[in-house]
């Protein structure tokens, strides 16, 4: 079964647990008038409406690429994750109006057995869809999964507090329905807003997983005709769907046709070990020794500015006297060129024959 398939069998699986779980605290409901229980219950429909736009989100990600959108539709799928935390939201407007109502205009509860026993069911019942989503979104990726498996375990919290305030109320007489609608409301609140800032920073695109980003890059490494391998872009265009670069040095005396079988090998290894489409850009390397001792000397001025991160791409042209090299820079840095003009002063005044060059880099990936 594909990505998308299981997807929705896992959302289709949550609608028909919460309607079940709506049903039940409904009935509860107008047995015991307990406020806790019908939000508990409104949060559940909330759930359903979630899975519900979870499958019509996924249909429209899985679409294939066409010419208007190239890069497929996949980033569609973060959308779905920002309107389930946007439906969560609304859940919480409605909770805290109703909480707000019956806290002015209070109204007695009825517990009985069949309260706690519903209530319990419903713990363990959410507890199991959490631990269910959960396996799913970590084998699929998925954003709009993990927006439904967190709030699965927020609305097992929330019955459990339910049940808290049954118990309290049975054995002792006390009613503290008005503290269960301030856990309900806030767990439901951050919930929202946690899953709405976790998707937004995907969709502006973050930072490339290190783990994956490591794994590229050491395996890239261990190839022989490899001498280092440096800025690595991995861009997302939705869950499993990423196209990237990344710059390898060689020894410049390499012929094309071995950069082309170097360069083939890798791509190759990476579409398959991991789906990615990466492109691959070529710097060559001096072997001529006495080129070395210039490149200690730049190393060692740039060792003087603690906000460089790296240099990389080091190449001296001795056809056309002239030298490059890339700088990644610390993002807290505010005038990168101007110690980029202090390092071409430097080391023109020890090395006068030859001409720099010098390429800012931004610190993208580990």
């Amino acid at each position: 079964m594909n990505r998308d398939k299981q997807i929705i069998k896992v959302s289709l699986y949550g609608i028909l647990t919460n309607i079940a779980l709506v049903v039940f605290k409904s009935i509860v409901w107008f047995l015991s008038n307990s406020i806790a229980i019908v939000l508990d219950a409104v949060n559940n429909l909330s759930d359903v409406i979630s899975s519900l736009v979870t499958i019509i989100w996924i249909k429209l990600s899985s679409r294939k690429p066409d010419k208007e959108h190239p890069y497929w539709h996949g980033r569609i799928e973060y959308f779905a994750a920002v309107i389930i935390a946007v439906i969560i939201l609304i859940a919480w407007i409605m909770a805290l109006k109703e909480s707000v109502e019956k806290i002015i205009n209070p109204v007695e509860t009825n517990y009985t057995i069949v309260t706690l026993l519903v209530v319990t069911v419903a713990i363990f019942v959410k507890i199991f869809l959490w631990r269910y989503v959960k396996s799913q979104w970590k084998k699929l990726n998925s954003w709009s999964l993990i927006a439904s498996g967190v709030d699965a375990l927020n609305d097992s919290l929330i019955s459990l507090s339910t049940l808290i305030a049954a118990l309290i109320s049975i054995f002792f007489g006390i009613w503290i329905e008005w503290f269960i609608w301030v856990v309900i409301s806030i767990f439901i609140l951050k919930a929202g807003i946690e899953i709405l800032k976790d998707t937004v920073k995907e969709i502006i695109w973050t930072r490339a997983d290190p783990e994956l980003v490591n794994k590229l890059r050491s395996k890239i490494q261990s190839h022989e005709w490899v001498l280092w391998v440096y800025d690595m872009m991995l861009h997302n265009y939705g869950p499993n769907k990423i196209i990237g670069t990344v710059h390898i040095q060689v020894d410049d005396n390499m012929t094309a046709k071995e950069i082309h079988r170097l360069t083939r090998e890798i791509q190759v290894w990476v579409y398959w070990a991991f789906g990615i489409i990466l492109t691959i850009w070529i710097y060559a390397s001096n072997n001529e020794w006495e080129f070395g001792k210039i490149q200690k000397e730049l190393n060692q001025i740039i060792r003087n500015y603690e906000n460089i991160i790296q240099m990389h791409g080091f190449y001296v042209d001795d056809s056309t006297n002239h030298i490059s090299f890339d700088l990644i820079f610390d993002y807290k840095e505010e005038n990168p060129e101007k110690i980029v003009r202090k390092i071409k002063k430097e080391i023109k005044s020890k090395f006068p024959d030859y001409e720099y060059s010098v390429i800012i880099d931004n610190d993208i990936s580990e």
